[in-house]
């Protein structure tokens, strides 16, 4: 059901920031949705559809309000693409981004998620990799999306194979983590949002990477 409080304030701070307040749609996860909040999860394409034609009519005839969807399958993105400003994907390849690209059309946003790590030894690299991708490996939603980019059930399996880890945690020096980066834009996206990997309470390390990452 739509608040509508969620619209208006949206459009609201929209409005104030000069049209860049962007709101960030997703469906979540069955063990968030039903375990933790006690609600029901519905299916989560028909939801996201009734969800934003509620949000759509609040719009003026014409445009689409200032929103995106936390899209990873095709049909949520051919959604988005029809509903919606763009796609945030999230725990994707630059061959994810390749195909969402496609799906959504050029004139829509498509803002990836990468985790990086600025750390050269291949062992400590995979090691905050997979701490960091433990709490997304519960949960069948990533998963599903992992198995469709074409990772294998046994690379998904005790913490995730050497090839798995290294597509979702980008590491080694900072040019070599920029050509990942730039890897998904060559695919088509239009942002990529960073997500530093580091150890736990090391906002140095946070900050240190993103500083060197940021003009790729």
């Amino acid at each position: 059901m739509l608040a509508i409080e969620l619209p208006i304030t949206s459009f609201s701070l929209n409005a104030l920031y000069g049209d860049r307040f962007v709101l960030g749609l997703g469906v979540s996860h069955i063990p968030m949705v039903e375990g933790v909040r006690g609600h029901r999860y519905e299916k989560p394409l028909a939801a996201m559809s009734t969800y934003l034609d509620g949000f759509n009519n609040f719009a003026t005839a014409g445009e689409l309000p200032p929103v995106v969807v936390a899209a990873l399958g095709p049909k949520m993105l051919a959604l988005s693409a029809a509903k919606s400003r763009g796609a945030v994907p999230y725990n994707v390849t630059p061959q994810h981004t390749a195909q969402a690209a496609a799906i959504l059309g050029p004139s829509k946003w498509l803002a990836v998620e990468q985790k990086v790590t600025l750390e050269t030894d291949p062992a400590k690299a995979r090691a905050l990799g997979r701490k960091e991708l433990s709490r997304y490996m519960v949960l069948p939603n990533y998963r599903n999306s992992w198995l469709r980019q074409g990772f294998s059930e046994a690379e998904l399996a005790d913490g995730g194979s050497d090839r798995f880890i290294d597509a979702m945690v980008l590491w080694g020096d900072a040019d070599t983590i920029r050509r990942g980066l730039r890897a998904h834009f060559a695919a088509g996206a239009t942002h990529v949002c960073l997500q530093p990997v580091h150890a736990d309470g090391d906002f140095a390390a946070r900050d240190s990477m993103l500083a060197a990452l940021a003009d790729t």
